[in-house]
């Protein structure tokens, strides 16, 4: 049989979920949190951002010590999980807002926010509080709702 009339099935490339290797929503990802993401996240989040990883680490609250025992045993616990998860939700917020440029994302993250308090969306992740408090910014600055 000819090679050039055979179907092949293209690959469609991941979307920001599937890059960083957990579901967006829904009981996949409960479950996902519940079991603690494999270690492999970080990397993937700290390369999808452009943060450094000790940058990550600092955003996250995940000392250096846990990431240590966290790569030998291969995965987070379920807060760390957590942790990580709500960073990459702003993060594709971000993502979403300066529409797919990583580096403007980044940037912004790591930048002093004047709709923050002047603070920087990076340090405001440590609680659920502040990642809603910079989600709504998000939203407000994707329709144009300033104040």
């Amino acid at each position: 049989m000819n090679q050039a009339n055979v179907f092949t099935p293209s690959q469609k490339p991941l979307g920001f979920w599937g890059k960083v290797g957990f579901p967006a929503r829904g009981p996949k990802l409960h479950q996902a949190l519940h079991d603690g993401f494999p270690f492999d996240v970080y990397s993937k989040l700290a390369k999808l951002s452009g943060l450094d990883k000790s940058d990550l680490a600092s955003a996250t609250v995940i000392a250096s010590a846990t990431l240590q025992r966290r790569a030998k045993s291969g995965k987070f616990n379920r807060d760390e999980s957590d942790r990580l998860y709500r960073f990459a939700e702003v993060f594709k917020a971000a993502l979403d807002l300066f529409e797919g440029n990583n580096d403007s994302a980044s940037l912004w993250l790591k930048s002093q926010v004047r709709g923050l308090g002047n603070k920087r969306p990076v340090d405001m992740l440590a609680t659920s509080a502040e990642t809603e408090a910079v989600l709504d910014l998000i939203g407000r600055l994707e329709h144009g709702v300033f104040a």
